[in-house]
């Protein structure tokens, strides 16, 4: 009679309609999963009953690599951007850091 644990997964990201740059930017920015663990035991009557559910919540923190991969799969071609697109896009860079930095700071 051994307990058995089932965890629920994240579907694959193809299976939820994302693209590969999808998956790409999400691990450069960083991302929260949240994962439920539910414990089963066998039943006296021959079934399994829940003993145990958990959930809890997982913090990725923002990928470099990912990055780098995201920027040069994207469509946009950085070395064809204007100075001022170029600009535009540091700016959009920076705030987005700062979102995830000041987000990240409510982790240990």
């Amino acid at each position: 009679m051994k307990n058995y644990t089932e965890r629920s997964k994240e579907s694959l990201p193809a299976d939820r309609g994302e693209s590969v740059l999808d998956v790409l930017r999400k691990k450069a920015l960083g991302y929260e999963v949240t994962e439920v663990t539910k414990e089963y035991a066998p039943d006296g009557d021959g079934t399994t009953k829940l003993v145990k559910e958990r959930t809890s919540t997982k913090y990725f923190p923002p990928d470099v690599a990912a990055l780098k991969t995201y920027l040069e799969l994207r469509d946009e071609n950085l070395e064809t951007m204007s100075d001022e697109e170029l600009e535009a896009e540091k700016r959009r860079l920076l705030a987005a850091f700062a979102a995830i930095k000041t987000d990240s700071n409510q982790y240990p």
